[in-house]
């Protein structure tokens, strides 16, 4: 408590303001109230394949929304590695059970392990390690899309807790960070993103660990009374700031047991995450006002593309059950209302649900 103490010493006014605003929106979530179940179920449905696809794809997969969205629902996908298939169906079927039993999830290391064994359940190269602490030390890289390192020669991020030391190590964060919650002496977003980069520090698993921080951020933040992490993809905000976050990161854990341990970076980034997933939160409660002027038709063409990452015309004609010419009138009004876009022409155009934030 007292290094986190000092590390807290001088946290600029951005920081707490950026608090103050997101609990604002907090409070104007009020639980999604204003959403009935069938919309709210529709959205936690997408935002488990958006997810899945973002955190996955930080770490070097290739799956796209839809594809992912495919394979979810049972249609094969050859032309993809069998590691990029097991990855995303562990983090969706892990990412989908913590949405529906958060409460009973104890932060405990007992959780953090089974956790990790649930995520890494069908990665044949993982069958050794899943859900036990390292026994090699490891490094952090920085991934790009293929899977490569776009910093060549200072591809490593920083250096990671030895092995021998990552019991220990983590059993003093898991405590620490219960206690502190339970105390309420600190704001539990500076605790969680404490929580966050010592964990990342550690790196107590051979691999997944960035993964399984995102999945250990929904816990905590639900936990923590943030209750529309399972309709807005805080995995997907991430991945669109890739670059930061990898800075962010490196600037903090290269400080992290020094004399003068600096975490503001790292706080800095993860509380403008949050405030544009509280944001998209708060956009969700108009969106359920605007589904009140909707005709039949367009609320089952706007509620079919809020399932999907993108669909064709077809598609949408297929599964809102709209006749074909009727979609395109419809496509257009949502169009007009910025409340879709266009991906594409001609043959090849799809349709995505405008996200913001």
């Amino acid at each position: 408590m007292h290094r986190f103490a000092q590390r807290l010493q001088h946290l600029p006014p951005t920081i707490l303001t950026a608090i103050a605003e997101i609990d604002e929106l907090k409070g104007r979530w009020v639980g999604g109230a204003q959403l009935n179940p069938q919309t709210l179920a529709r959205h936690k449905q997408s935002v488990l394949v958006t997810s899945t696809g973002a955190s996955t794809r930080i770490e070097g997969a290739q799956l796209t929304d839809d594809e992912i969205e495919k394979l979810m629902r049972g249609i094969a996908i050859q032309r993809f590695a069998d590691r990029d298939i097991q990855e995303v169906t562990g983090y969706f079927e892990l990412l989908q059970n913590l949405f529906e039993s958060w409460p009973e999830l104890p932060l405990r290391e007992s959780t953090i392990k089974h956790f990790h064994k649930e995520l890494l359940k069908y990665v044949e190269k993982d069958t050794l390690h899943r859900g036990d602490y390292k026994k090699i030390d490891n490094k952090v890289h920085m991934v790009d899309a293929a899977g490569g390192s776009p910093l060549g020669a200072i591809g490593i991020l920083f250096d990671t807790t030895p092995a021998y030391l990552t019991p220990g190590a983590m059993q003093e964060l898991v405590e620490w960070t219960t206690i502190a919650l339970q105390a309420g002496e600190y704001h539990p977003l500076l605790i969680i993103g404490n929580f966050l980069v010592e964990f990342l520090q550690i790196h107590p698993f051979q691999d997944g660990n960035g993964r399984l921080s995102r999945i250990l951020t929904n816990l905590l933040l639900l936990q923590a009374g943030y209750r529309y992490m399972p309709y807005v993809s805080h995995e997907k905000l991430v991945e669109d700031n890739k670059p930061d976050y990898y800075l962010a990161l490196r600037t903090s854990q290269k400080t992290l047991g020094s004399a003068q341990e600096d975490i503001v970076p790292w706080l800095t980034f993860f509380l403008k995450v949050l405030r544009s997933q509280a944001q998209t939160a708060v956009a969700l409660l108009s969106d359920a006002n605007f589904e009140k002027t909707l005709s039949p038709n367009q609320l089952a063409v706007w509620r079919y593309l809020q399932t999907v990452a993108e669909a064709s015309p077809l598609e949408i004609a297929q599964q809102a059950h709209v006749a074909r010419p009727t979609v395109s009138q419809v496509i257009n009004k949502l169009l007009d209302l910025q409340k879709v876009e266009r991906i594409g022409q001609g043959r090849a155009v799809r349709y995505r649900i405008v996200r913001i934030g």
